[in-house]
């Protein structure tokens, strides 16, 4: 899966302007052409990274449903067509009418993927909905799951292609794991670099991926044409029929050629709705329906190919450069779901559903070009032992589909509020969009399901434990807000008690943050008690996440007046931004206020917390809240404020 990604493979932002808008000839002329340009660069751009992942289904997917269907008292025939059509339908319904036609109209302000679904349709309501927080950390949490399988799955199916190479039998089997190690491990330890050099090539080198794919496919299609039949949605429906359960097992691995799909909805926002729709419409569709038939063709006319048509439709002459080809393919996908991981991980601790992470950015040029080292190590780990404990991709394909199955059901969920609050449709017409994608996305999920005792327990498990280390951080975040403001003084009022007794004042400007701007914050009352002192010009500073996925300068910043001495601040970032308080401070100046942010002492509240079994949450949950805090980035770095000019002062609370 390779949803909720950044434009890790150094994608443009945004999509070019349409050709027509500027004056007639032949700057219009020139800028026509330049519009074609951008448009085609931006396509080759999406194929690369938005079809990585869906691109490398036809390594396995065919190959794991016929073993399925043959299993059954379907004839040879009938498996054969009635997967093929499945495989069909299944890219035409989920990718082509959910994703394409439907989904990818819910954007937030261009962006979308889980996170700023579950942004958008909070939005949509006006509040805060406690359902829809909970899908938004479910699909968050489930596409980690799933980000750990793609990388081994891909990379050992297209290094598997050796067992089929011509002259080598079997002599190479016992190395296809330790070179598959070595790839992902590499392809990791390269992320601190950046990958910007390097991504101008994954959109040429995916797009002849593509290409061969359907190449092969044409030229097997003629082994026997009577394939085309399953281009009928009956031949699947046949299969299903004729044995309920068999066919409920093989939808389950039917799905792995639509795996990547909500790639589409996740990346328009760093190419755009139009070249998504055309790559995947005019050029990744056309590919992979050719690339199935050729497939079900070939089996049709060689059952033995059954047990691996993708690698028994590559010509000898072509084997060893088609392999390269591959295992290319298969890297590109993978680097596409870790920068994935990398920017949902930006958009949820944004969003505070995780502590602040150590981010880095990789490019001074490209905003979605970030590294985030803790992350890295988690999917590494993740992949090499799912690597060596499942050893094969026929192993490692039960695991996979259960938590793509789910991101996409949460995602159909959450479009509810969406269409009926934002788009204003009624709730018949809502519900007979959404019912019966609602009921695909159920039965693949369901189907993927059966995988639980094979493999599919993994991913799971581990999204369970990204739910509770979201749930934990929001609630004891929360609980904290809720102390403090308890204890702390009414801003209002200590502004009243500094004016009846006036402290030694201190020159300069002190800045003084905090998350609830109509509270003194705890650095400033600290201050007061310990140093005795006020500066002659103080403000208290608050950093606000927005529901957009970007905010404009010209909204970046608020300021209130409260008197001479004390000023608000609020500093607005979108959940897909990094907020450089420095340079938003900066933008004040165009309001007024001016001040040397090298002479400005920054003054920053730490809270020591300590656990307590009479309030709050379980204990075992406040001593993991206090892990992920003890944990978390030092503000310092996250707000990226000049280390010199911080001061921090500390208080112990209970949770």
């Amino acid at each position: 899966m390779a949803g909720d990604q950044s434009p890790g493979a150094g994608a443009p932002l945004a999509a070019p302007t349409p050709p027509g808008d500027g004056p007639s000839g032949p700057a219009a002329s020139a800028g026509h052409t330049a519009g074609k340009a951008g448009f085609l660069a931006l396509t080759i751009g999406a194929i690369g990274v938005v079809f990585g992942d869906i691109g490398t289904s036809p390594l396995y997917a065919l190959r794991e449903a016929i073993d399925h269907a043959r299993s059954g008292s379907a004839g040879p025939e009938l498996a054969v067509l009635g997967v093929v059509s499945l495989a069909f339908w299944a890219l035409m319904i989920v990718v082509t009418f959910k994703y394409v036609f439907f989904l990818m109209r819910a954007d937030n302000k261009g962006e979308g993927g889980t996170l700023a679904l579950m942004a958008l349709a909070q939005h949509a309501i006006g509040r805060r909905s406690a359902w829809i927080f909970v899908l938004g950390i479910c699909g968050a949490a489930l596409f980690y799951g799933d980000g750990i399988i793609t990388p081994a799955i891909s990379v050992l199916s297209a290094i598997e292609g050796v067992k089929s190479a011509p002259g080598v039998g079997t002599r190479l089997d016992a190395f296809i794991v330790p070179i598959s190690a070595a790839i992902l491990v590499v392809l990791f330890l390269v992320q601190s670099r950046g990958t910007a050099g390097l991504a101008k090539y994954f959109g040429p080198i995916t797009a002849v991926w593509f290409l061969c794919l359907g190449g092969l496919g044409l030229y097997h299609i003629f082994d026997d044409i009577s394939v085309l039949r399953a281009i009928s949605p009956h031949y699947g429906v046949l299969l299903f029929a004729g044995e309920p359960l068999l066919g409920f097992i093989i939808l389950g691995s039917v799905f792995l050629a639509v795996t990547g799909a909500e790639a589409l909805y996740a990346d328009m926002g760093h190419f755009g709705k139009a070249p998504i729709t055309a790559g995947w419409l005019y050029f990744v569709l056309p590919c992979l329906t050719l690339n199935y038939l050729g497939q079900g063709a070939l089996i049709l006319d060689n059952p033995a190919a059954s047990e691996n048509p993708f690698w028994s439709m590559v010509p000898q002459f072509a084997y060893w450069p088609m392999l390269a080809l591959a295992t290319a393919a298969t890297v590109i996908a993978s680097q596409a779901v870790i920068t994935g991981a990398f920017s949902v991980t930006q958009q949820a601790v944004q969003l505070g559903l995780l502590p602040r992470i150590d981010i880095r950015f990789t490019s001074e040029t490209q905003a979605g070009q970030i590294y985030v080292p803790a992350v890295n190590t988690f999917l590494m780990i993740g992949v090499l032992t799912l690597l060596f404990m499942f050893q094969s991709s026929h192993n490692l394909t039960a695991a996979y589909g259960v938590a793509v199955t789910g991101v996409m059901l949460i995602n159909t969920l959450m479009a509810y509020s969406v269409i009926t609050r934002k788009w204003k449709w009624p709730v018949w017409a809502t519900l007979a969009a959404l019912v019966p994608f609602g009921f695909i996305d159920t039965v693949f999920l369901t189907s993927n399901l059966l995988k639980i005792p094979d493999g599919a327990w993994m991913p799971l498990v581990l999204g369970a434990a990204l739910v509770l280390i979201m749930w934990t951080w929001t609630r004891g975040s929360q609980i904290l807000a809720v102390k403090a403001k308890k204890d702390s003084l009414p801003l209002t009022d200590l502004i009243e008690m500094l004016r009846a007794r006036p402290p030694h004042r201190a020159p300069g400007t002190a800045i003084f943050l905090t998350s609830d701007p109509d509270v003194a914050p705890v650095a400033l009352m600290h201050n007061l008690k310990h140093n005795k002192v006020l500066h002659e010009k103080n403000i208290i500073l608050t950093v606000r996440t927005t529901d957009r996925p970007r905010v404009p300068d010209s909204e970046r910043t608020l300021i209130e007046p409260i008197n001479d001495d004390f000023k608000k601040i609020t500093l607005s970032f979108g959940f897909m931004e990094s907020p450089q308080v420095p340079r938003a401070l900066g933008l004040c100046r165009k309001q007024g206020l001016k001040f040397d942010i090298m002479s400005t002492s920054f003054f920053l509240g730490r809270r020591s917390v300590v656990p307590s079994a009479a309030q709050g949450m379980p204990l075992w949950q406040d001593r993991l809240y206090i892990f992920l805090m003890r944990n978390a980035a030092n503000p310092t770095d996250f707000f990226h404020i000049p280390p010199g000019r911080v001061v921090e002062l500390g208080t112990q609370v209970s949770v």
